[in-house]
């Protein structure tokens, strides 16, 4: 019953995948327009983050959405795709969940930030509009 049931949900993500994606890209929000120094500060900043993602989970484009209304340069890193990103997300934060956020520190150290609330709530801690609260 098991594979039958894969077997379902596989098909149904191929088949709704394409419409998530144009959902996406037709309604996509509009970044932050912030001056140029404050922007490149928060780029630098923003070099140290890194998302795993699937292209069509609805989390992620959730929190892809996120990144965008913020108008942060995060690297996108494709787990579904991309054998390395996906074995990379396990070796560092144990499991294939995604979406994950790479945090990495100035000393180097990396913290894995699972679920997309999660990561909303973090990046709009450290990079949100104050003036939009």
């Amino acid at each position: 019953m098991k594979p039958v049931i894969r077997m379902f949900f596989k098909t149904l993500r191929v088949i709704l995948g394409p419409f998530l994606l144009l959902g996406d890209w037709l309604t996509r929000p509009k970044g932050i327009v912030r001056p140029e120094a404050e922007q490149l500060a928060i780029d630098a900043r923003t070099r140290n983050l890194a998302l795993y993602h699937f292209p069509t989970c609805p989390f992620c484009l959730k929190t892809r959405r996120t990144i965008r209304r913020l108008s942060l340069k995060i690297e996108l890193r494709d787990a579904k795709h991309s054998a390395a990103h996906r074995d990379a997300l396990i070796a560092g934060g144990g499991k294939p969940q995604v979406p994950c956020l790479q945090i990495t520190d100035a000393n180097g150290q990396q913290t894995w930030l699972y679920e997309s609330d999660a990561i909303s709530a973090y990046l709009n801690r450290e990079f949100g509009d104050a003036s939009a609260a």
